[in-house]
């Protein structure tokens, strides 16, 4: 594919959600501005709030659950939002802001389902159209659908011929959910990388705009979303949070291979992700690309042993990266030791080309749990 990204990971706060934020704060009557506004967010439409609001003066309340990234609490926070902390999950969270909005009588900004926050993320794909005019297709994470649904309709309104692609993280893919249903319905959710489309279920405006505007819908594994952000990170230099690699991801998943050599707009929607979880997140990238790998080898106890397993590692070309040393668990036999190896490869086929070697020179080697 000949590929183009659309950098929305470089907005002030980080993201996309800025754009639909800004449009639905500026259409509130000016008694409801003073009184301000409230939305449960997991980070990212939080943020916008917060400041979009501080810049047009109008007091914002974001209600997060207890699961949201350190650094988009700390950033809204920042930018002066009042951060209430509620439930284990989106869906809980709603629910609370929703009581608190009725209490204080402030206004509840949805993030994905508002007409105005839908319209003003449509603004993405009037810029992609004005910078790629003959794109093929433009592949668009979906969480709640409010990206979906204004970046599809822009473009399918002035270039009706374009593929729109919705990729969901299969953890939590509540749009596919809602397709199966006709209706969208709350699904049950599992951990994922992608914590911003990590949505319960999708919003009913969202999914009847974006309904008969999508071509074609795919799933992505964690796997494959962890070696996207790594590829992100390694070829384009660009630092972007689990959702923005799903399209990527997409790509790689082999699901696309209608689109070889076309034009495509990878929407890349965010980059809040926590310092520590991208550490993470990279490793698990090298596990899934083959360049790190672990496994148990049985080596002889006596004097020489480990040397003689290092010397025929470092032959191949691989590296040690740890080594760890297992007597009280090992085979009955007393004159072995098991070792549990991790060591850096070039790929999955160095890797095995590695435990061949080792299995040829008498070291035995089974996978570690």
């Amino acid at each position: 594919m000949e590929i183009f990204c659309k950098l929305d990971n470089l907005q002030r706060t980080g993201s996309f959600k800025e754009r639909g934020a800004r449009n639905a704060l500026a259409q509130l009557s000016r008694e409801q501005q003073k009184r301000g506004v409230i939305a449960a967010s997991a980070g990212n439409h939080a943020q916008a709030l917060a400041y979009q609001g501080s810049l047009l003066g109008i007091p914002a309340t974001v209600v997060m659950p207890k699961f949201a990234p350190l650094i988009k609490v700390t950033n809204c926070e920042k930018l002066g939002a009042t951060v209430v902390f509620h439930g284990k999950d989106f869906g809980e969270a709603k629910a609370h802001a929703h009581e608190i909005a009725s209490e204080r009588g402030l206004a509840y900004i949805d993030g994905y389902n508002d007409a105005a926050i839908i319209a003003g993320q449509g603004t993405m794909g009037l810029e992609i159209l004005e910078q790629i005019p003959n794109v093929d297709a433009v592949i668009i994470p979906v969480g709640g659908a409010g990206l979906l649904a204004g970046v599809s309709l822009a473009i399918k309104t002035l270039r009706p011929n374009t593929k729109i692609v919705a990729v969901e993280a299969e953890n939590v893919a509540s749009f596919s959910a809602a397709l199966e249903a006709g209706r969208p319905r709350k699904i049950t959710m599992q951990p994922t990388l992608a914590d911003g489309l990590a949505i319960p279920q999708i919003g009913a405006n969202a999914f009847q705009i974006a309904r008969p505007l999508v071509d074609l819908v795919v799933t992505v594994s964690e796997e494959e979303i962890a070696l996207a952000i790594l590829r992100l990170v390694e070829l384009e230099k660009s630092v972007v949070e689990g959702a923005a690699a799903t399209p990527l991801a997409a790509c790689m998943s082999g699901k696309l291979n209608e689109l070889a050599g076309k034009r495509v707009v990878l929407l890349l929607c965010g980059g809040n992700i926590d310092p520590n979880v991208l550490s993470r997140v990279i490793e698990r990238g090298l596990v899934a690309d083959g360049r790190l790998g672990r496994f148990t080898a049985v080596i002889s106890d006596r004097p020489g042993g480990l040397a003689d397993l290092a010397k025929q590692i470092a032959s191949i070309g691989a590296s040690i990266k740890q080594v760890v040393h297992d007597r009280a668990f090992a085979s009955p036999d007393v004159s072995a030791v098991n070792v549990s190896c991790t060591v850096e490869t070039r790929n999955h086929q160095h890797l095995a080309e590695l435990r061949a070697l080792l299995k040829s020179r008498g070291v035995e080697t089974y996978d570690a749990t």
